[in-house]
């Protein structure tokens, strides 16, 4: 990441980073009307998570579904809150502390590697994220060494031609369901879920969130990568 232009909001050539600030961040990521258009409910319920699971939510933000996730694995189950954003753990981790929630870790990661453990977890997860991502194959590859051979990727993604997508960010930055398909088969994985909570009119009113899609990939093979 390029030095001296991460608090000016200024997004260096050859990058998809919003390198927006984090105060600026918590600001527009913790509205009340943003947060409940994340079906947080119903995306905990669709990963069917479960007590004992290691679960990274890659890119956490505010920790609007880490802190969920790490009450749905507990006691014997552990969330990886992972950001490029020292601040924005600070803010998770303060989160956490007043909801008494034990089990999340905060990790500072680069922006081209999360930074955990080989054969770690049992969900990947990225919510609105993943486009931010400068080299997408390759960010996938470290991460896959991070996954165990029965474990899973999420990705929820905005709608390459939603509206409000095409108003936050360029063409280049936007993503497509068939380019996530394309880059998980490059790694060994499949497609297993594909879900429409965030779809048409299942996409929540009066949030300011696009439409989204949400899919979930396991291994082609249950072997170490």
């Amino acid at each position: 990441m390029t030095v001296g232009l991460e608090n000016q909001g200024v997004r260096p050539p050859g990058t998809h980073q919003d390198l927006t600030d984090a105060k600026t961040w918590i600001q527009r990521l913790d509205r009340p009307e943003r947060v409940s258009g994340l079906r947080i409910d119903d995306v905990v319920a669709r990963l069917e998570l479960k007590p004992g699971d290691v679960v990274a939510d890659i890119g956490a933000g505010i920790g609007a579904f880490a802190i969920p996730f790490a009450k749905a694995v507990a006691l014997a189950g552990k969330v990886m809150a992972v950001d490029i954003w020292p601040g924005l753990l600070e803010y998770v981790n303060e989160k956490a502390r007043k909801e008494n929630v034990t089990n999340l870790q905060t990790t500072l990661a680069r922006s081209d590697d999360p930074g955990l453990p080989k054969n770690y977890l049992d969900v990947a997860f990225f919510h609105d994220v993943f486009h931010n991502i400068n080299d997408r194959q390759a960010y996938l590859q470290a991460l896959v060494r991070c996954v165990k051979p029965s474990g899973r990727v999420a990705i929820i993604e905005q709608e390459f031609d939603d509206p409000i997508a095409k108003k936050w960010d360029l063409p280049e930055d936007r993503i497509t369901k068939d380019q996530v398909k394309t880059w998980m088969a490059n790694v060994g994985f499949q497609l297993i879920g594909d879900f429409d909570i965030f779809e048409g009119e299942n996409n929540p009113k009066g949030t300011g969130m696009p439409e989204r899609w949400f899919v979930v990939f396991s291994r082609i093979s249950a072997s170490d990568p």
